[in-house]
């Protein structure tokens, strides 16, 4: 039986999924020599502020705080992308403390993920693991789209009035109405604040340990350094060459621009450790309102989409946790309130009308039978009161 499988047959709940996460993550640690290791994953699949943002900055320092501060850490990422402004910060912060920091990539590193990674003494992958091209994605007028490809279009038609004598093309006088100076000068600077930090980091951090050929043996200078910068910054900011930003990059792909790859499959140990925690962190997505996770071994942040309804919210010296919550739960097909009870303490009886929470997670209406899966209202309700329902 697959891994994935194992773990749905055990329907674990909230807490069981945290405590699975967190004895894997101390596997990856031991595996990789007791590195420190944290973890930033945001949820690709929801409809929420999945992406790298400002808000970000407050919980992983909080974490990163919490940590010895050993020579080494693991950075475990998984992100659509983001604001490069804040990878910036959470590299300063990293570089602030440790000599030494590996990402791992056990899903996707896109974008801003990507530019991360780029500031890594070492990357590991996997097989089905990808970066993404570094091109930065400005939001106008409510849309999102590619600096680079903008500045293509610039540059197509450009060339279009130097193929016509200098006359320009009627057709594009209402595009360009629309373009301001500072919007071109704007995402001009977003694709040189990408490329620059890649440029720079690889030759300050993973090239470090770049010391001599592997073909000739002879010593690798800082200008050939800079240059092999140059090109990969270069090559991963080109939007016409890639085509389009979500173009999923695996180690193959970079290793054909000459960038190392530690490829951790080929480590049945670590390849096992870092599948299962993967899964556990894909688990614990799918089944609750959680969008993001903030994580090392000792410690969890979590975001979520919205509360579970009627949960009494507590705070701790305030007053005594809940020994039970009571949900209203409307039946989505006829519209039937039902009154569940979830316990938190064994022992504690039904309120007149009400129904305890299912064992199996299984709702059935009892007017025009629906069954309904409440595993998801199971967890968050598990991961806002840190309590299991009994």
């Amino acid at each position: 039986m697959g891994i994935y499988s194992d773990y749905l047959d055990r329907q674990m709940g909230f807490e069981e999924l945290a405590q699975e996460r967190k004895a894997w993550l101390k596997r990856i640690s031991e595996l990789r020599d007791g590195h420190d290791i944290l973890v930033y994953a945001g949820d690709i699949n929801k409809r929420a502020p999945v992406s790298i943002d400002n808000s970000d900055v407050i919980p992983f320092t909080d974490l990163l705080g919490d940590l010895k501060g050993t020579d080494a850490i693991d950075i475990i990422i998984h992100t659509p992308g983001g604001i490069a402004d804040v990878v910036e910060r959470f590299v300063n912060l990293l570089r602030g403390k440790y000599k030494n920091v590996s990402v791992i990539v056990p899903g996707m590193a896109m974008s801003a993920g990507t530019i991360f990674s780029m500031s890594a003494d070492e990357i590991l992958m996997g097989k089905s693991s990808s970066l993404g091209p570094i091109d930065a994605q400005i939001m106008w007028n409510g849309k999102q789209y590619s600096a680079g490809a903008f500045l293509d279009g610039l540059d197509k038609i450009k060339e279009d009035i130097v193929k016509n004598n200098g006359r320009l093309n009627p057709i594009y006088i209402p595009i360009l109405q629309g373009i301001s100076p500072g919007e071109i000068q704007h995402n001009e600077n977003a694709q040189e604040l990408s490329a620059s930090l890649v440029r720079d980091w690889l030759v300050k951090y993973k090239f470090s340990h770049w010391t001599t050929h592997s073909s000739s043996g002879a010593p690798v200078t800082l200008d050939e350094k800079k240059k092999r910068a140059r090109d990969i910054a270069e090559k991963l900011g080109k939007n016409s060459h890639w085509l389009t930003h979500s173009r999923p990059l695996g180690i193959k792909e970079l290793r054909d621009l000459k960038l190392q790859i530690t490829d951790y499959t080929e480590i049945p140990e670590l390849d096992d450790a870092i599948s299962r925690y993967f899964i556990l962190l894909s688990m614990t997505f799918d089944s609750s309102g959680i969008y993001k996770v903030y994580e090392t071994i000792d410690k969890q942040i979590y975001r979520s989409l919205q509360a579970p309804t009627n949960v009494p919210a507590v705070a701790p010296g305030v007053a005594p946790p809940p020994d039970k919550v009571m949900i209203d739960y409307i039946c989505p097909k006829c519209g039937t309130h039902m009154n569940i009870q979830g316990n938190l303490k064994a022992g504690i009886p039904l309120e007149k009308g009400a129904i305890p929470f299912p064992t199996n997670n299984v709702i059935v209406c009892p007017k025009c039978r629906t069954t309904q899966n409440v595993q998801r209202l199971r967890m968050d309700i598990e991961a806002q009161l840190k309590r299991k329902i009994v």
